[in-house]
């Protein structure tokens, strides 16, 4: 893997969580290179990562893997900047939410290899959750190289691309729902009684616990649920309540409406 050059190109938040990752896996900053679209964020990512900032073009020129972290709307505009320089199978790793494979391909020079790519923000703690899928011209060994790419990132898996976009609502955008619902809890905590910090480290702490509890072989959310739940008890009617609130339905509803917003953004890019 080491061998590989790998530009990043649109090093934002996205952007740079790849850069990180890929320099927690032990690749060389001599085989990074990066692109800003403000010379002041170029110049901070060389001090703090010791990588190498340059233009686009360049970065195409000289890289084997050329990783797009822009904004969806922006990435019509850069391959048409770029797009005569991806040449002699280089590798195209899309992080664009919404844009498919075939997005880039009628973009690229024809049989450009291209993997799509979603991932989330716990990459920043060695936690993300990313999907890959593979565009016309990518094989298992372009699959492999994206999957090393993003594994120090956390955990990685392969699906169709015609998945990515409930990828997109599910785990792409995972990360808010959590936070959302650990918010509504600890503001029920403080309505209870608790000081803040205390119901933030009760809750912070109980979701933890939780979610490594989900990671046990042959665990269920509904086994576990139900391990909590007692006949009369205070977590039944607490359930009670939030089923009478609808939580299952809003989730359902709020999943399709992300997933829809994905299909939305690649229409409006077309």
């Amino acid at each position: 893997m080491s061998q590989h050059t790998v530009a990043v190109l649109g090093t934002g938040k996205m952007g740079e969580l790849v850069l990180s990752g890929l320099l927690r896996s032990g690749r060389p900053a001599d085989r990074l290179l990066v692109t800003a679209r403000r010379p002041e964020r170029g110049a901070e990512l060389a001090e703090k990562y010791g990588v190498t900032v340059t233009g686009n073009a360049e970065a195409v020129a000289r890289a084997d893997i050329i990783a797009i972290a822009v904004k969806p709307q922006d990435a019509g505009t850069l391959l048409d900047e770029i797009g005569a320089g991806v040449t002699g199978g280089k590798l195209v790793v899309s992080l664009c939410a919404g844009l498919t494979t075939g997005f880039f391909a009628a973009r690229l020079p024809v049989g450009t290899p291209v993997v799509r790519v979603m991932t989330n923000t716990p990459a920043l703690v060695g936690h993300a959750m990313t999907a890959v899928s593979g565009g016309p011209h990518a094989t298992d060994e372009h699959l492999d190289v994206a999957e090393d790419m993003f594994r120090p990132l956390g955990a990685t898996l392969r699906v169709p691309e015609k998945q990515q976009d409930a990828v997109t609502a599910l785990s792409g955008s995972g990360p808010a729902y959590f936070y959302l619902v650990a918010e509504a809890m600890i503001e029920a905590g403080v309505l209870l009684g608790l000081p803040r910090r205390t119901a933030h480290e009760l809750v912070v702490q109980t979701a933890l616990g939780s979610s490594v509890m989900l990671r046990q072989p042959g665990s269920h959310p509904v086994e576990l649920r139900e391990a909590v739940t007692s006949p009369a008890g205070t977590t039944i009617a607490a359930i009670r309540e939030l089923e009478n609130h609808g939580v299952r339905a809003a989730m359902l509803t709020a999943l399709e409406a992300a997933r829809d917003r994905a299909r939305q953004i690649a229409e409006e890019m077309k």
